[in-house]
């Protein structure tokens, strides 16, 4: 069956979803997106993904062409459209067409568009007996060239760390901020756990807020897990009893190696395992 894409208030057949070669998302990276998910017929923190998305067009002057309610009706829109229960959705809005000019000025209308498809973002193998990752040498952005909190179409930052990873033959890659202090991995947050509590680094680390990080915080605060939020060092992550990472497509996946030396003998950790539990119950009660 061919997807129905939602773009600009229309749902189109997937080949028939294109953009101009002058808008400025493509030729500037100028825009902002969101991932989510969509489990059991419901859209997963809809409200939380909305805000964000809402508050990092706002962040860059991107004037929103359509209403948060209007917004969240295309998300139910376009799962329904394609049939989905279960599913991964990309919610992108770009400044729209304009000149080859850089000048946002002469972009006239923002252009909305929503894909809703599959996603498998690690194997399911990792899951249960934990991942490989390393720190890369490609840091996180200045917080004061962009914020940190904007999810805005310009990833080559994080491209160039996810090459790191690749080419040292793992998924993901750990990025470290200005002062080299750990940031967050390419495309997820980062927990560790140390003498049965929960670190993770800080928002004034520079990291992009994560709806699935929240989420986590809430339930291991639910649980009566010790948590503490600051900054963590290379060395942290090395002495680090458990770790895992936590993201919209990744969900929560534990890490059982670190640049080559193993957490918690290469095995997942009862913290892990018990976060990951809580957090697939939380999913499957909507």
């Amino acid at each position: 069956m061919e997807l129905k894409v939602w773009i600009d208030g229309h749902l189109v057949p997937q080949n028939d979803a294109k953009i101009s070669v002058y808008d400025h998302g493509l030729l500037y990276g100028d825009g902002v997106f969101e991932g989510i998910r969509q489990y059991n017929g419901r859209i997963f923190e809809k409200e939380a993904h909305l805000k964000r998305f809402w508050n990092s067009a706002q962040a860059i002057r991107l004037p929103m062409p359509y209403t948060a309610d209007q917004l969240g009706k295309a998300l139910d829109e376009t799962c329904k459209a394609n049939g989905f229960e279960d599913c991964y959705i990309r919610m992108v809005v770009t400044r729209g067409i304009g000149t080859l000019g850089i000048s946002p000025a002469n972009c006239k209308r923002a252009s909305v568009f929503i894909i809703a498809d599959k996603i498998q973002m690690y194997d399911k193998e990792l899951y249960t007996r934990g991942m490989a990752i390393i720190t890369a040498s490609t840091i996180r952005s200045h917080p004061n060239s962009l914020s940190p909190r904007i999810k805005s179409l310009n990833y080559l930052n994080n491209i160039l760390a996810k090459w790191e990873a690749l080419d040292a033959g793992v998924p993901e890659a750990v990025m470290l901020n200005h002062l080299g202090y750990v940031c967050e991995c390419t495309g997820d947050n980062i927990f560790i756990v140390k003498d049965g509590e929960l670190l993770t680094p800080s928002e004034e680390s520079g990291i992009l807020v994560g709806i699935t990080r929240q989420v986590v915080i809430d339930l291991a605060q639910a649980a009566g897990i010790p948590l503490r939020q600051g900054n963590l060092t290379r060395y942290d992550l090395y002495t680090a009893d458990e770790c895992f990472l936590t993201g919209t497509g990744a969900e929560v996946v534990p890490v059982t190696k670190i640049d080559n030396r193993e957490i918690n003998n290469g095995v997942v950790g009862p913290i892990t395992k018990k976060i990951m539990e809580a957090f697939h119950q939380k999913v499957r009660a909507g």
